[in-house]
């Protein structure tokens, strides 16, 4: 079944390597979208991984980020390119990410509904009992 979600153009919400300054940023990124603000992800834990954060669910924590909102015209191969970025496929459960439509905050406190890439099951129990968790929720506090 197709959820409501996937019929429409969602904005992502991105939290590490496509943030501003960070390597995937301008590759990935750059002309295509029409907006990019500070943005949070309630109820989510990150940890840093190799090279890479992953956001994990966990109740009464954030992670900060971006919320990014594509160019119409951009959205269906920016889609497809952050899809191929995250090795993200539907339905595989080799992926080490899923995309799942959450609510994520702007600054205000309005709510929006977002493409997260969250650590995909299996690797988030991984990162739970194993994992170095972020306790600033904020991939570019560890500069």
């Amino acid at each position: 079944m197709i959820t409501p979600e996937a019929r429409r153009a969602l904005p992502f919400f991105v939290y590490g390597t496509l943030r501003p300054g960070e390597p995937n940023h301008d590759l990935f990124l750059r002309g295509r979208t029409a907006a990019e603000e500070p943005a949070r992800l309630p109820d989510a834990v990150l940890y840093d991984g190799p090279g890479y954060p992953y956001a994990v669910d966990r109740p009464g924590t954030e992670v900060r980020g971006e919320l990014v909102t594509a160019r119409r015209e951009a959205y269906d191969d920016l889609l497809t390119a952050l899809d191929r970025l995250e090795e993200y496929v539907p339905g595989d459960p080799r992926n080490l990410y899923v995309r799942v439509a959450r609510d994520v905050l702007r600054p205000d406190g309005t709510a929006v509904r977002a493409w997260v890439y969250l650590a995909a099951p299996h690797v988030a129990a991984r990162l739970r009992a194993t994992g170095n968790r972020m306790a600033t929720g904020d991939w570019l506090s560890r500069r």
